[in-house]
C-alpha cells in the first residue's frame, strides 16, 4: 500500500507543479455563465411543481429502484418515457441510461466488433473516447470538421463502419458539418452515431435538436440525448431502431450491470419533456446568443465563432487563461478556464455558457469586462 499512496502523491504533485490540480468546489458566483443550464430547467419552480404533482400520482413510490432494469429495477412509468422521448425526437424507439457517460461507454463498447472500424472526430467527448477504447474495432480519428480528412479514413475502412461525431461541440460550441457528414456515410455505406447533448433544447423545433432541425433523422444510425444539460435533469436516452434498443438491453454492459436510476428521477426527466414541448423556449436562447454575438464582434479577442449556447475566448497558455477568469470571477461572473490537456496546448480558452435567465444587462456587463483581455 506504500508504494501506491507514494504514486498516488507523485502524480497529484505533478498537476499541482503544473499548475493542473483539479479541486472540488461548492462556491458560486451572482451571475452563471458556466453551467450547461441553457434554459434555466435545472432552476425551474415551475418544474420542481410538475415533478411533484407527477409524484403523487405513481403509487407505490420507492425511494431508489432497488436494482438493475432487468431484475427489479423496471417500471412501466420508465418504459413510457422512454417511449414519449423517442416520439418528440421522431425516432422509432429510445433506451434511458443513468448518464450522457454511461450511454456512450455503453454504446460504443458493444456495438463495433473486431474487424469494424470507428472514425471519430478528433474534438469528440471523453465519453465517446472511452467507449471506443473499450471496443475491439479499429479506430481512426479524422481533423475537427474536415470533410477531406473523412473521406481518406472512409475510403480505408474495413467491416462496418461507424463515424461519430458531436452536432454541438462541447468544448468549441460549433456545429459538425452534420449534412455533409451525413452525406459521406451513405456514399460509403457508414453508420452515423451523433451525440445531441449539447444541441439537445437548443436547435430544432421545440429543441428537438440539430438532427432533427436538418430533417436527417432516418440517416442516423444512434442519436445520443442527455437530460443534464438543457433538459435540466440527470440520465441519457439512446434512440434509433427498436432493434438497437433490444442490442443494448442485452450487450450494453453500462445498462446491463448498474442499478436503475430512481424513479423520482424519471419523473423529473418526462415533466421536463413535458415542459419542452409546451414552451418556447429556443427563441429565448436565440436572443441571448444573438446579443452576445452581436456584442463581442466589437472587441478583438481570438475567438471561435458559435451560434451555440456555448461560446469562447482562445488564449495560447494556461496561467493567462487561469488569471483571466479569475479576474472575472472578481466582478462576480462564473466563467471557468478550461486549460490543456483538457483542450489542446496553446488552444487554452474560457468557455462562456449562455442561458436564458441570463439577463440583458449581465451579458452587456460580461462583454464589457472581457474589453479588458485585448
Amino acid at each position: 500500500m506504500e508504494k501506491a499512496e507514494i504514486f498516488l502523491q507523485q502524480k497529484l504533485s505533478e498537476r499541482t507543479e503544473n499548475g493542473l490540480l483539479r479541486k472540488l468546489t461548492s462556491a458560486s458566483l451572482p451571475f452563471d455563465f458556466c453551467s450547461n443550464d441553457y434554459l434555466g430547467f435545472a432552476r425551474s419552480l415551475t418544474l420542481i411543481s410538475l415533478i411533484e404533482e407527477q409524484i403523487q400520482q405513481i403509487k407505490p413510490f420507492k425511494n431508489g429502484s432497488g436494482g438493475s432494469r432487468l431484475l427489479s429495477g423496471n417500471h412501466p412509468y420508465v418504459e413510457e418515457t422512454e417511449k414519449f422521448i423517442a416520439s418528440f425526437h421522431k425516432a422509432e424507439a429510445g433506451l434511458i441510461f443513468n448518464s450522457g457517460y454511461d450511454a456512450n461507454v455503453g454504446l460504443l463498447s458493444s456495438i463495433p466488433q473486431r474487424g469494424d472500424t470507428i472514425i471519430t472526430d478528433e474534438l469528440i467527448h471523453a465519453s465517446l473516447i472511452d467507449g471506443a477504447r473499450l471496443s475491439y474495432a479499429e479506430r481512426f480519428k479524422f481533423k475537427h470538421n474536415d470533410l477531406n480528412d473523412l473521406e481518406q479514413k472512409l475510403k480505408s475502412a474495413k467491416g462496418i463502419i461507424y463515424v461519430v461525431i458531436e452536432s454541438v461541440y462541447s468544448m468549441d460550441g460549433d456545429l459538425a458539418k452534420l449534412n455533409e457528414i451525413s452525406e459521406l456515410c451513405k456514399k460509403y455505406k457508414a453508420n452515423l452515431i451523433v451525440d445531441e447533448a449539447h444541441a439537445t433544447g437548443i436547435f430544432g423545433a421545440k429543441g428537438k435538436g440539430l438532427v432533427n432541425q436538418l430533417g436527417i433523422e432516418n440517416d442516423v444510425f444512434a442519436r445520443v440525448i442527455t437530460f443534464g444539460k438543457a433538459i435540466g435533469t440527470h440520465g441519457a436516452i439512446i434512440l434509433g431502431s427498436e432493434n438497437l434498443r433490444n442490442y443494448l438491453i442485452n450487450f450494453a454492459r453500462s445498462f446491463i450491470y448498474t442499478t436503475a436510476a430512481p424513479l423520482h428521477n424519471i419523473v423529473a426527466v418526462n415533466c421536463a419533456y413535458q415542459l419542452l414541448d409546451k414552451g418556447n423556449y429556443q427563441a429565448e436562447i436565440a436572443q441571448k446568443i444573438d446579443l452576445y454575438n452581436t456584442l463581442i464582434q466589437e472587441i478583438k479577442l481570438l475567438r471561435i465563432k458559435s451560434n451555440s449556447a456555448i461560446q469562447t475566448i482562445l488564449f495560447n497558455n494556461n496561467e493567462i487563461t487561469k488569471n483571466a477568469a479569475k479576474y472575472l470571477q472578481d466582478k462576480g461572473f462564473d466563467v471557468k478556464a478550461i486549460l490543456s490537456p483538457t483542450v489542446a496546448e496553446g488552444k487554452e480558452r474560457l468557455r462562456i455558457c449562455l442561458h436564458s435567465y441570463n439577463t440583458d444587462k449581465e451579458i452587456i456587463e460580461l462583454v464589457n469586462h472581457l474589453k479588458a483581455f485585448e
